[in-house]
């Protein structure tokens, strides 16, 4: 198990460049397998999620080839889809939740496809239902296996429909959205998530050949073809870790430069993070914060605490109330953290109360976070990643902090993070990686 060696204090300084959206890659390479002509696609981030889900799509027969930097080719010729029932694919694929969403492109092209229930970070309950409603209103029929685990999905003859989803999925409408492309007729998904991912992920696939209409609302219009064909695509940059860079920044006093970081795909983003007080420059493309000596939390207009909770897009995204947390314990004032979607994502507090924070830990949704407005650092200590999202608040708290930490079970940061160790000593953070 690898552990990172944080040495802790040391405000940081200068320029760095976020990864390409992992949320969006894990779609964009699902999508390939829609067809069996060539698709390029730029700006792939270099993390284990992302490796994991193209060793399975080697697997069952595509060609992947990297051409360069962040970016890979695609052939999904003729593929093996027995190989889905073998216990080797079972056994990787139940290791990844993204791979859930070769479902849709293989149904769409094969009428059917087959997937162990996939893993990913444990945060709660994640439900698959959206997915498999949306399948059979299209007119496939699924199996769920109850003593393997393993789900079977059949629909040699997709037709069109009106489907009105039970919740917003982001992976549960880019199924839909590519199951859907090949289905005769026309299919309306109404309460679909519109998450600059799934803008993306129509964008590719109508340069493809699909029709898709409605990209950016909450209705989506596919109107079925008969194939698709290859294309060219760039992923956005990472909406998430540019969140965790700002919210770094202000927490371990550091003037930082956030580069090329697509400012109109990130909503409420950078305006939550004003509500902490933090302050910024927007410099054409790129985000400049200032080293902060302080940054104070904002209260409502009637003086009431402010709170920060997750919502669907154009919502805040929840996958940063991790970082939001973290930031306020050095900030003035108080604030209340609302986690509506997951409810064991807020069980890493203990940690940052052991390093000195101030937190109320309310129950599994809310958490209210006392600053201690820079007063004193945290104190360096010995901690686990439990997912993706509280690794890296983690590993922003043990950066501001008094004296050595260690962060044990780091694949979990992996998993989300291209090289963040190495991104981050070059601008001056003292981070070892250990075996």
């Amino acid at each position: 198990m690898n552990s990172f060696l944080i040495k802790g204090g040391t405000p940081l300084k200068g320029e760095i460049t976020p990864q390409g959206a992992k949320n969006e890659a894990l779609q964009i390479i699902c999508a390939t397998l829609l067809t069996p002509e060539k698709v390029t696609v730029n700006n792939i981030p270099e993390i284990l999620d992302v490796k994991r889900l193209m060793e399975l799509l080697m697997l069952i027969g595509v060609e992947i080839t990297n051409t360069g930097k962040g970016e890979y080719t695609f052939r999904a010729g003729d593929l093996n889809i027995d190989f889905l029932q073998s216990r080797e694919y079972k056994q990787k694929a139940s290791d990844l939740r993204g791979s859930v969403m070769i479902i849709g492109p293989l149904l769409a092209r094969y009428g059917k496809a087959y997937m162990p229930k996939p893993g990913g970070d444990k945060i709660g309950r994640r439900r698959l239902d959206t997915h498999f409603y949306g399948f059979e209103k299209l007119g496939a029929e699924f199996d769920f296996d109850t003593t393997d685990r393993f789900y079977t999905v059949r629909g040699s003859n997709l037709k069109g429909n009106y489907m009105h989803l039970d919740e917003a999925s982001v992976t549960g409408t880019a199924n839909i959205i590519m199951a859907a492309t090949m289905a005769k007729g026309i299919t309306k998904i109404y309460n679909a998530a519109c998450e600059p991912y799934i803008q993306q992920l129509c964008k590719m696939l109508n340069k493809m050949g699909a029709k898709i209409s409605g990209t950016g609302s909450n209705l989506l219009t596919v109107e079925g073809v008969a194939s698709l064909g290859g294309t060219d695509h760039t992923i956005l940059p990472d909406m998430i870790e540019i969140g965790s860079f700002i919210g770094m920044a202000a927490m371990t006093g550091s003037e930082i430069t956030i580069k090329n970081v697509s400012y109109e795909n990130l909503g409420i983003i950078p305006h939550s993070f004003k509500r902490l007080g933090i302050k910024f420059e927007l410099r054409n493309d790129d985000i400049y914060i200032p080293s902060h000596d302080h940054y104070e939390i904002e209260t409502f207009i009637d003086g009431s605490i402010m709170t920060i909770s997750d919502a669907i897009w154009p919502g805040l995204t929840p996958d940063l109330l991790s970082v939001f947390l973290v930031v306020a314990t050095q900030a003035k004032g108080s604030v209340l953290i609302h986690q509506k979607m997951f409810e064991s994502r807020l069980f890493f507090v203990d940690k940052l109360i052991d390093m000195g924070a101030q937190i109320i830990l309310c129950d599994p949704h809310r958490a209210t976070v006392i600053g201690i407005d820079k007063k004193y650092r945290l104190r360096g200590a010995t901690l686990s990643s439990p997912d993706i999202r509280a690794g890296v608040a983690l590993l922003i708290a043990a950066l501001s902090a008094k004296g050595e930490s260690i962060i044990h079970n780091i694949d979990q940061i992996d998993r989300g993070y291209e090289n963040i160790d190495g991104r981050l000593n070059k601008i001056g953070a003292d981070i070892r990686r250990l075996s």
